[in-house]
């Protein structure tokens, strides 16, 4: 690990779509954000409880034609979604190492790592201990997928967020693996306000009663730190969205027959209340924990002689996008790299009032960037 520590016995959760060439010259790397998993499309189903967060992206006739396309979508390393992650058992390889979730959120209710909890031994699972993160550790994780996979170069690589820091370091650590690049909504470094965020995120979780060091996995159904993750989560989501969609779309209403004079809420409030108890049934607080702070340790100039020096490494055709609305990760830092990196001429805007989510809403938009940067024979 960059930071020291070692990970034995990693296993990583990946889908595929579409079938590789023979020369491997068609694979596509399609990299999730913080809260996403390796489900990028396709319905909900056993191991997935939502269905593919880009799914008008990827199959035939779409931008990532799968008559064409040979597509691969890791679970990150760290997260709780199949791939090693805090929730997973220490044993290299072992039974549920890799489970999803381990009760995801700590309520119990999602299971105990993907069916192996009733065999679990207290003090089995990393939790707590799980070693620290950073984005480059991710992308070597990646990588030795890629080679187990015989993927010796990605006609593309695709992220947004959190997918496009890895995918920036997939250009930056490996420029020769990397034939096209499209970045969305992020940066070449974790800012001040952005870790603030997450710093503020990170704190509700850890005072939790209930997070008891992230050794909770093991604890029966609501014994895990899902309030301090709810809370999180709803002001996470609150950075996602934009100021204006918010105003219009509640402004001061309250929901339905509540008073907020008399304890009850607001139509916003309820909103966040929703995305809050949908992420602690899906997601585990722990994975929430490491992931935030591998995102606040990105920095493409580390070791490297500045941010600069380290973006002209990449060789990559390159596509830089931001959402206009975006006020997590404004347009000037998109603006940077599109400026910086050699292979890309100016900075594609995608045009939404849904703020930092807008890369995962306007689906339509993103295609059409896809299509110009890999090409489409069809002139679709």
């Amino acid at each position: 690990m960059e930071a020291g520590g070692e990970l034995p016995g990693v296993r990583m959760a990946y889908e595929t779509w579409g079938r590789p060439a023979a020369d491997g010259s068609n694979a596509v790397l399609v990299l999730h954000a913080l809260t996403g998993d390796s489900h990028v499309a396709g319905p909900a189903g056993p191991g997935h409880p939502t269905p593919g967060w880009w799914d008008g992206l990827i199959g035939p006739g779409r931008a990532l034609d799968t008559d064409r396309w040979f597509v691969v979508a890791p679970n990150v390393l760290g997260g709780c979604q199949g791939s090693t992650g805090p929730s997973s058992f220490r044993n290299a390889g072992g039974d549920g190492d890799g489970g999803d979730g381990g009760g995801h959120g700590g309520r119990g209710d999602g299971g105990d790592g993907g069916g192996h909890g009733e065999a679990a031994v207290q003090g089995r699972r990393w939790g707590g201990s799980f070693p620290f993160l950073t984005t480059r550790d991710q992308v070597a994780a990646e990588a030795r997928l890629a080679d187990l996979l015989g993927i010796q170069r990605w006609a593309l690589v695709i992220g947004g967020s959190m997918g496009g820091m890895r995918a920036l370091e997939w250009a930056v650590s490996h420029p020769d693996r990397t034939e096209a690049l499209l970045l969305l909504a992020c940066t070449a470094a974790a800012g001040a306000e952005q870790i603030a965020w997450a710093g503020i995120q990170l704190h509700a979780i850890r005072s939790d009663r209930n997070w008891h060091g992230g050794n909770y996995h093991d604890a029966g159904p609501g014994g895990g730190p899902y309030q301090g993750l709810g809370v999180a989560r709803r002001l996470a989501h609150v950075t996602y969205r934009g100021e204006a969609e918010l105003d219009s779309r509640f402004g001061r209403a309250p929901q339905g027959t509540e008073n907020p004079w008399e304890g009850g809420r607001y139509q916003v409030e309820s909103y966040l209340d929703h995305h809050a108890a949908k992420l602690v049934h899906r997601f585990d607080a722990g994975s929430y924990v490491v992931l935030t702070e591998a995102m606040n340790s990105h920095d493409i100039g580390r070791g490297r002689g500045g941010t600069t020096a380290a973006l002209r490494r990449i060789s990559a055709r390159t596509l830089v996008a931001g959402v206009e609305s975006d006020r997590l990760y404004p347009l000037s830092q998109q603006h940077r790299l599109a400026a910086s990196i050699p292979g890309a001429d100016r900075l594609r805007v995608i045009e939404s009032p849904y703020g930092h989510d807008g890369f995962l809403i306007e689906t339509a938009q993103v295609a059409s960037l896809v299509r110009e940067l890999a090409g489409d024979p069809a002139g679709r």
